[in-house]
């Protein structure tokens, strides 16, 4: 039999090492560099068949990437130096500096870019939901007979008697991690106009603002239910204006979020939520929490049900940004809880878990 080239190779570097110790160290290198590039040829030779179908499947697929996305379409690649460098050379082309987001001056673009639209289209709906208590008592004195008083604080002996349940209505939890589940049902209650929340927030809502009155402060409702319509609408306009300041759309999705809820995680699609600010500060900004009725509202709204849903610190809970303006209402007995306690709605659901 005829020997084959591995064998023979291996014979002289066997044979050579034999003679000296100097050609057994050059022999050794030598089976240490033959010995693995056998074994790679064997490898090759056994496994041909399944190694040409890979290559020719590897062919194929870089055959047909070439034809269905061209880099260089009708063969210009040649002219890419010469484009290049002629736009380099230019002296009359320069490249636009990269616009940075001002975050701490949104607020002023946004009102110059909302100037640029019609105005009548975007605030005609903002200006409805501005609604005083007089207009309320007035159209609501119609329908029903009821006393404006204040609802008496909760008693400590009431609220150790009280059981809280993740099942009450009034604690269901709405965010992005929560959007509102596909078969809840509420019955709406018109406050007055097109205005409407759950009717069962109604007299507890109208309490408070008569108490506010009684201590000095007119409070206005902002923004009472919202359809889904209208949540839509107003989270793709926010987002409109950051792009139009230059963000990406996914920058202005995320930023958007932080000052508009997503469509389906907004409580004031549950008729749970109002924005509530006063007849002498109208603006939904933080400013709002240093005027007297801010003030008067977080050291009261409990007294009625409500409590301030994004309080300040608690943005990395909430994954919304402070709002001093934004009531929730949760019931006396849950409110007084989580606003003496200085809790979100998230906490408090996970301490009675």
């Amino acid at each position: 039999m005829k020997a084959t080239m591995e064998e023979v190779i291996r014979y002289y570097l066997l044979k050579m090492g034999k003679k000296g110790r100097a050609r057994r160290m050059a022999a050794i290198i030598g089976m240490c560099l033959c010995v693995p590039l056998f074994h790679f040829v064997h490898y090759i030779r056994d496994n041909r068949k399944r190694l040409t179908m890979v290559m020719m499947s590897l062919v194929i697929f870089i055959a047909y990437a070439s034809f269905s996305f061209p880099i260089f379409p009708d063969g210009e690649e040649h002219k890419l130096d010469e484009r290049l460098t002629a736009l380099i050379s230019d002296e009359s082309v320069s490249l636009a500096p990269e616009a940075e987001v001002d975050l701490e001056g949104l607020e002023d673009w946004e009102k110059e870019l909302l100037l640029e639209e019609d105005e009548t289209a975007l605030f005609q709906e903002d200006e409805e939901d501005q609604i005083v208590l007089e207009d309320i008592l007035t159209y609501r004195r119609e329908q029903e007979e009821r006393q404006d008083a204040v609802t008496e604080p909760m008693g400590e002996q009431d609220l150790e008697n009280f059981s809280f349940s993740s099942d009450d209505w009034r604690l269901i939890l709405v965010n992005k991690q929560h959007p509102i589940p596909e078969d809840y049902d509420f019955t709406l209650a018109t406050i007055k106009g097109s205005q409407q929340c759950d009717e069962r927030i109604i007299d507890d809502l109208l309490a408070m603002m008569q108490a506010a009155k009684e201590a000095g402060f007119n409070l206005l409702i902002k923004s009472p239910y919202r359809s889904d319509t209208r949540q839509e609408w107003l989270f793709a306009r926010k987002i409109k204006l950051y792009m139009g300041r230059g963000m990406s759309y996914m920058d202005a999705f995320k930023l958007s979020s932080q000052v508009v809820m997503v469509p389906d995680s907004s409580e004031h699609q549950i008729g749970l939520s109002l924005d509530i600010v006063c007849d002498t500060y109208g603006t939904l900004t933080q400013g709002f929490g240093e005027t007297g009725a801010g003030i008067w509202l977080e050291e009261h709204c409990a007294e009625f049900g409500f409590i301030v849903r994004y309080p300040k610190g608690k943005e990395y809970i909430t994954s919304v940004e402070y709002e001093p303006w934004h009531f929730r209402y949760v019931g006396v007995e849950a409110a007084t809880v989580i606003m003496e306690r200085e809790l979100t709605l998230e906490e408090f659901l996970e301490e009675i878990d």
